[in-house]
């Protein structure tokens, strides 16, 4: 019974959803990794994770172009929104790897480093996220 019921919800699963959205978080997760790579390269990260404080809040932004662009234009194409939406930005985000740093920040004894990372990261990326929607509002009208 319980496999006759895990097979019949499978099938009626939309695949191409999930090719669309297996896609993109491939891509996101390479950008993602990219990010950090350069970032390592190039700065210094000692007690601030700046590659996952960067990718939060362009991936706040990019969420509200995204969204803003979407709403805007009226386009209602939900395999593209799952691709650039879930796909990418999911896999380009990473408040997991956030909720760990933060907890590491913490766990050394930094509590304050911690308490401002937190917060801006969280009020930074909402604060993209609206400009972002605002330019793609104003661009795409």
């Amino acid at each position: 019974m319980l496999q006759l019921t895990l097979n019949q919800t499978f099938t009626e699963f939309p695949m191409t959803s999930l090719f669309f959205v297996a896609l993109g978080g491939a891509i996101g997760s390479c950008l993602r990794y990219g990010v950090s790579e350069l970032i390592m390269r190039f700065l210094t990260e000692s007690t601030w994770p700046l590659a996952t404080y960067i990718v939060n809040i362009s991936g706040g932004f990019a969420m509200g172009v995204i969204f803003g662009w979407f709403s805007t234009t009226g386009v209602e194409n939900t395999s593209l929104r799952l691709f650039l939406a879930t796909g990418i930005l999911g896999g380009f985000t990473t408040f997991s790897a956030f909720s760990l740093e933060l907890y590491q920040i913490a766990n050394r004894g930094s509590l304050g480093l911690a308490v401002i990372y937190g917060l801006s990261s969280v009020l930074l990326s909402l604060l993209a996220l609206v400009m972002g929607l605002y330019i793609s509002r104003a661009l795409f009208q």
